[in-house]
């Protein structure tokens, strides 16, 4: 059988994947995409989207324990552990199956199997009724990553969790340990914590949530632990004995092993990419600790071959694999392409308190030698904020006291996964702090506070 010919084939239909495929159909591209398991990746299917939707019951449920606050009745308010996956899982199926009739609406090839490099614009794929060969000038990796497993705290699905397991837990857990205090750790230990879970979390370096600025952390952990939270810091787990229907955690900190037991862990210690079994070393392509080493255009050492995503290292965010996706495609059609920048994506974390950030810490900016100028507001500050009931929180902006530029702007509070994407404008516009200063931000909203944290870097605030 002949091999079928395209201009692009990207390997992977996750959020990087089935958006360049898309993105290159849309510029008249013949584009053929190759999916070994599920239309929308990790994220949609087993990450970004469910993990919303098991939170978004969880802060519903979490209302609801507070009507009274709010002059409301709520009696023998409660949970069924089973429907709020099962809500969640609706929500990831019927996401997934948009992303296969957006690639079909698009005249997008897709081919279901597992693929391999297997020479020159030529990639091998195994289906389930054997063997095809397809061949593209330019191929895109975008396989994603999974998982870090370390030894000794391998996931069972039992007793110790994956995030997969934590999407469709077997029981609801009575003590949870939660390993890694990045953004899948922080979320699942405060869903499960939420719905009344006695919740410890271990964290290896000096603070939970390490990426986010030190003051937003700090803030953030005195949240968790008013809400009943343990947060170990420092602290590593060296061992875990697992019995009948219980796991004993040997816990490092301060040069001193504590045994604790749980009935279930959760392993959320960073993830590995997908490269095994891809024809990468062949192919001439550079790997560097389980990530595809890449140039500012995602291009691979290798000619017409492009990585992008989490397979092609930090940040691993879908919405920074999509971005990278449609770069490829306009790179491949002829257009003309700026990179995509790392300070540039904002990051999000979806816990109770939620947390978001772009650009720089203040300390990464005093490290790059800025002069700054930071500015703060509380929500306590904030009518909106007062009248939602979430007035724990905060604003803060990093700006160069030279220039006016926006370094960074990081935030912990309600719904700051929305807000924070004002500043990324702002920053992709480079405005300074005087085009914000001018700008009119509605009354009452919590984006005013947006506005009140740049006057006060400049000592300008009116409402603190």
């Amino acid at each position: 059988m002949a091999a079928k010919s395209y201009d692009m084939i990207v390997i992977g239909a996750g959020p990087g994947g089935y958006v360049c495929a898309i993105r290159g159909a849309q510029l008249g591209l013949k584009v053929a995409v190759v999916e070994r398991e599920h239309m929308g990746g990790i994220c949609l299917n087993w990450g970004c989207i469910p993990t919303k939707a098991m939170l978004r019951s969880a802060e519903v449920f979490h209302l609801m324990e507070r009507a009274k606050e709010f002059g409301l009745s709520a009696d023998k308010v409660g949970y069924d552990l089973e429907a709020v996956v099962k809500r969640s899982r609706g929500v990831a199926k019927q996401l997934a199956g948009g992303v296969g009739h957006l690639l079909k609406k698009n005249k997008v090839d897709t081919v279901m199997g597992t693929a391999r490099l297997a020479g020159k614009g030529r990639v091998a794929v195994t289906t389930d009724t054997g063997e095809e060969e397809l061949t593209a000038k330019h191929i895109v990796l975008a396989t994603g990553a999974r998982a870090r497993e370390l030894p000794g705290l391998e996931a069972d699905g039992d007793l110790v969790w994956t995030y997969k397991h934590a999407l469709v837990p077997p029981r609801m857990p009575k003590k949870l340990l939660v390993i890694g205090s990045g953004a899948i750790g922080i979320e699942f230990a405060s869903f499960y914590n939420t719905l009344g879970c006695d919740t410890s979390v271990v964290e290896v370096m000096d603070r939970i949530l390490p990426v986010e600025d030190a003051e937003i952390s700090a803030f953030a952990k005195k949240q968790f632990e008013k809400q009943g939270m343990t947060i170990l810091e420092k602290a590593m787990v060296k061992q875990l004995d697992r019995a009948e229907g219980k796991v004993t955690a040997h816990i490092e900190r301060g040069g001193k092993v504590e045994k604790h037991d749980f009935d279930t862990v959760i392993s959320a210690v960073g993830i590995v990419g997908n490269v095994e079994d891809l024809g990468l070393e062949e192919a001439g392509i550079k790997v560097d600790r389980t990530h595809v080493v890449v140039d500012e255009y995602c291009r691979t050492g290798a000619p017409g071959i492009f990585a992008i995503g989490d397979i092609a290292g930090a940040p691993w965010l879908a919405h920074k694999a999509s971005h990278e996706g449609v770069m490829v495609a306009e790179m491949v059609a002829g257009r003309t392409v700026h990179p995509v920048r790392p300070e540039a994506i904002a990051g999000c974390t979806y816990c109770q308190p939620q947390v978001a950030s772009v650009g720089l810490t203040e300390a990464q900016a005093k490290e790059a030698g800025h002069d700054i100028k930071v500015g703060r507001f509380p929500f306590i500050g904030n009518g909106k904020a007062i009248a939602l009931g979430e007035p724990e929180g905060m604003v803060k902006t990093v700006f160069d006291a030279r220039t006016g530029e926006l370094l960074g702007a990081h935030m912990v509070g309600a719904e700051v996964t929305e807000l924070i994407q004002g500043y990324v404008v702002g920053r992709q516009l480079e405005t300074t702090e005087e085009d914000l200063m001018h700008a009119v931000f509605p009354h009452p909203t919590l984006s005013e506070m947006m506005h009140e944290s740049v006057l006060d870097a400049y000592g300008r605030a009116i409402h603190f």
